[in-house]
């Protein structure tokens, strides 16, 4: 039995979609997780897939598995999403690149989607960052 309970939620008369929840609440001795802003760097910090974006958000959600293993968490555990995306950018190719390398979530988390007209790392088309909740040990 866990000391923590996640709720994904999608209020009645609220659109109800399989990519993302409305809401989510988190009760009890959880963990909380930020994720701080990541490009498509590698671990060599090179900028992997120049000018495509599929391979930018394939390579971010690389780097977002990466932080969430290291503490024992995965994408199931995620409660918010947030997806930068450079002006003239088509979302539709993050979100088949996202639904590729991760597929579809029993509990999808909330995100939010802005454009944007730049970022710090030149060639950069895509930037997420994110909060992750698990539990607590004692």
């Amino acid at each position: 039995m866990t000391d923590f309970k996640v709720e994904h939620k999608n209020p009645d008369f609220l659109f109800s979609s399989k990519i993302f929840s409305q809401m989510i609440t988190v009760s009890g001795n959880a963990k909380t997780i930020y994720i701080g802003g990541q490009n498509a760097t590698n671990a060599e910090g090179e900028l992997v897939g120049q000018d495509d974006l599929e391979l930018q958000t394939k390579q971010i959600l690389k780097n977002i598995e990466i932080i969430l293993a290291s503490e024992q968490a995965s994408f199931k555990d995620l409660i918010k999403l947030n997806i930068y995306l450079l002006n003239g950018c088509n979302p539709q190719i993050g979100l088949k690149a996202f639904q590729e390398s991760i597929g579809v979530m029993e509990n999808p988390p909330l995100i939010t989607v802005l454009f944007v007209s730049g970022f710090a790392r030149p060639g950069c088309l895509i930037e997420i960052d994110g909060i992750a909740a698990v539990e607590s040990k004692k």
